[in-house]
């Protein structure tokens, strides 16, 4: 775990803003170094992230992120936390540059988080501690943001955490995560909402209104209670559903 988050990280570190493709050739050059050091230094094959099968993960993981957060931004435009106006400036060029960055952002992470870290710890302290753990961290990740707070960082540790945490137990596919993660995040930025707090480009302009616990305030949709309480109630049957398909492992015992 150590090694591929050092690797991964600072693959993340160097690739991450840069310009043009970069992040993109960043994400290809992450599952690179994850491949390596869990062949190299962990001994295993990588089902997880198997080429087979990979697109469709992609696009369930993808329609999911896609409904969560259209839907949630529905719900707090209905109560009146949102108004949009089209910003009308290179479709197309913002369109490309959120894909690019997103894609980056969403491959990188989950490799992180779900790949090395989730894996890892849940070898030693079972499925369920490992995604608390996991999650905490997400959350504590975030802290940095624009606009963080101490609730931002509970709501992205309930909301994306858990919930990632548990469609990767679901479907142990790092694609899967990787699809639902990235639309997510393309979806807010297309809508111009902020993303975790950072304001890029987007196709529309976003106008908030009312309370903070509704909208996000600053830090964007993510801070809002909407996406909190749906993604906990998504992350539970897909938790349900991994117990069952025996995708939850125990507790490792201790040796004698």
């Amino acid at each position: 775990m150590s090694a591929g988050m050092v690797g991964v990280g600072l693959v993340s570190g160097l690739t991450a803003t840069g310009p043009g493709p970069v992040p993109v050739l960043g994400a290809v050059a992450a599952v690179a170094v994850y491949c390596s050091v869990m062949r190299r230094a962990a001994r295993r094959s990588t089902p997880e992230i198997a080429r087979s099968g990979a697109a469709r993960e992609v696009l369930l993981g993808g329609g999911i992120g896609l409904g969560f957060i259209l839907v949630s931004a529905l719900l707090i435009t209905a109560f009146g936390g949102y108004s949009f106006t089209w910003a009308g400036d290179g479709f197309m060029s913002v369109v490309r540059a959120a894909v690019v960055v997103q894609i980056g952002a969403a491959v990188t992470e989950e490799l992180l988080f779900r790949g090395l870290a989730l894996q890892a710890l849940e070898q030693v302290w079972g499925s369920w501690a490992a995604v608390v753990v996991t999650s905490l961290f997400f959350g504590l990740a975030h802290l940095g943001a624009p606009g963080a707070n101490a609730w931002s960082g509970l709501a992205i540790a309930l909301e994306a955490g858990v919930l990632l945490g548990a469609a990767f137990l679901w479907r142990r596919s790092i694609w899967f995560v990787v699809g639902l993660h990235f639309a997510w995040n393309t979806t807010e930025q297309l809508l111009g909402i902020p993303v975790s707090g950072h304001a890029p480009e987007g196709l529309f302009a976003v106008g908030v209104h009312g309370s903070p616990l509704l909208t996000g305030g600053g830090f964007g949709l993510e801070a809002s209670i909407m996406p909190v309480l749906m993604g906990v109630a998504i992350a539970v049957p897909m938790l349900v559903r991994a117990h069952r398909n025996g995708g939850v492992k125990p507790r490792r015992r201790a040796r004698r």
